[in-house]
């Protein structure tokens, strides 16, 4: 099985980018290029960039998009190539145009008459995907059976685009496709119209991401698309880029301080302080070659880590802020996945391939006996305590799709706790042990007993007795994304990674 090799790296640039203070000033529009008032409206749009929270706030007029021509303001960089454009958007007030709108745009020029296609929200909800084929020809529509979405996507795989909306914390329904020519270097970006000459609307888009996604040759475990950290406040489901890499970054937890993250990157551990976006490697003495299954305990003092130096993944401990690691898992007995501490610090939860089965075991903190806590066929993955130490969450396939499970602290008492029509993987209980986020993989792109880079997931959100579950990151990730506990200490916040091409960043290269 694949299981969570450790990398080794070609890399994509040679400069990493920092997204500190100075960045706003160089870069106004953050990830964009321009904004400009497209078919000469009568009143000037505009937009405003909070370098902060990463969100941009849109100002347009203009008559229309529609027919044969175009009015409003776009906000726009240049791409060329597959991409996979999405945001979060809402605007500002009551308005006055039902068919205000706002939404993606894909465009081969500039002009008012221009070819394009566009994902777009209207005032009154309509939720649909508009094109003109040609210059100057008449626009099509393709209604959604949503209305009213606050997130939209639209992805272009060689000349197919496809649109895919949602309701915010709800999933993608039904997508829409049409196959259209506009060139391979376009203008994309965001835009608001009013849908009347004489009135300005305004709306806020958030978690703004243009992704460059694997190539389909793309060879897995060898060559690596850039990695983004992002730091998700679970309150308002807006997510900001703190760290981009050419490499891939994987699994970032949370330190105790709430300052700091560990990471994986390359078979090293790194310590990445938020504030100044720096990254440290970690000493880990003779564990070299580490994966991403890494956990700190609950006091924040350790960590469990995992270690494949030329053989199977082996756990050890070691301290929290670097130090000589030491062995708690046997050689030669197969590999070892660590995932989870007790609370008490006394034992670790890891999963364990014994056989040709991979299952959840049970070991002392300090080495000694491990305890099978899974017998069923199939993978067993990703065991985490919760904060009271009652129970264990994990993932299993032996229902058929990847859910998430829960057992007692013994190993008892293993009962399904999701059952939907995805891929559910790596539950991860909050420090004050009310909720629980996990990532989704989609089945039409993933095996259930797999957890591949760079797909469409989910991140989603569950309270830990049961309830509703609700997405709170739409995302272009997968292996490594949130492998690992990753919740900050006051639990308000995660963190996570996202992948796309770098030589096509979001972001430009900061400038000295």
């Amino acid at each position: 099985m694949f299981k969570k090799l450790t990398c080794t790296f070609t890399v994509l640039l040679t400069t990493v980018v920092l997204l500190n203070g100075a960045f706003a000033q160089t870069f106004p529009l953050g990830i964009f290029e321009g904004n400009t008032n497209v078919g000469s409206p009568k009143l000037k749009g505009d937009v405003k960039y909070d370098s902060h929270n990463q969100q941009y706030t849109v100002s347009g007029a203009g008559t229309n998009i529609w027919a044969e021509k175009d009015e409003f303001h776009f906000v726009w960089r240049k791409m060329k190539g597959d991409f996979l454009l999405r945001t979060n958007a809402e605007f500002i007030g009551t308005g006055k145009e039902l068919h205000r709108k706002f939404g993606l745009m894909v465009r081969s020029s500039l002009d008012g008459n221009s070819a394009h296609i566009n994902a777009v929200v209207h005032g009154d909800g309509l939720t649909s995907l508009q094109y003109r084929k040609a210059t100057g020809a008449i626009t099509n529509e393709q209604k959604l059976s949503l209305t009213g979405a606050g997130v939209i996507q639209l992805e272009r795989v060689g000349k197919t685009y496809t649109m895919a909306a949602a309701r915010k914390g709800d999933t993608f329904g039904p997508e829409e496709k049409v196959e259209l020519e506009l060139g391979d270097e376009v203008y994309v970006g965001i835009f608001v119209c009013s849908h009347n000459p004489d009135v300005s609307e305004k709306a806020v888009f958030s978690n703004v991401r243009v992704v460059k996604p694997a190539p389909a040759d793309l060879v897995t475990y060898k060559q690596y698309l850039g990695s983004s950290i992002e730091l998700l406040d679970m309150s308002t489901q807006n997510s900001r880029i703190v760290y981009q890499s050419p490499k891939s970054l994987q699994a970032p937890n949370w330190m105790a301080d709430g300052k700091s993250l560990i990471y994986n990157s390359d078979g090293s551990l790194y310590k990445f302080n938020i504030a100044s976006a720096t990254p440290v490697v970690l000493n880990t003495g003779l564990a070299k070659n580490n994966n991403n299954d890494h956990v700190l305990s609950f006091d924040g003092k350790m960590l469990t880590i995992s270690s494949g130096d030329g053989g199977p993944s082996i756990g050890y401990t070691v301290p929290a802020n670097g130090g000589e690691a030491k062995m708690v898992t046997k050689k030669g007995v197969g590999a070892s996945y660590m995932h989870g501490w007790s609370p008490d610090g006394k034992y670790l939860v890891f999963c364990g391939e014994r056989g040709g089965e991979y299952d959840i075991y049970r070991i002392p903190a300090v080495g000694g006996t491990e305890e099978r806590f899974t017998t069923t066929p199939g993978l067993d993955d990703g065991p985490e305590y919760t904060p009271d130490g009652k129970y264990i969450y994990f993932n299993s396939v032996r229902s058929g799709l990847m859910q998430v499970w829960r057992m007692d602290a013994d190993g008892s008492n293993q009962i399904q706790v999701t059952n939907d029509d995805f891929n559910n993987w790596f539950p991860h209980v909050s420090p004050d042990g009310k909720s629980i986020v996990f990532i989704t993989f989609l089945k039409n792109e993933v095996k259930p007993g797999d957890h591949p880079f760079y797909k469409h997931v989910y991140i989603r959100t569950m309270p830990v007795g049961g309830g509703p579950i609700k997405v709170v990151a739409y995302l272009y990730g997968g292996q490594g994304t949130i492998n690992t506990p990753s919740w900050s200490p006051d639990s308000k916040h995660i963190a996570f990674v996202s992948n796309s091409d770098l030589l096509f960043s979001m972001f430009p290269k900061a400038k000295n």
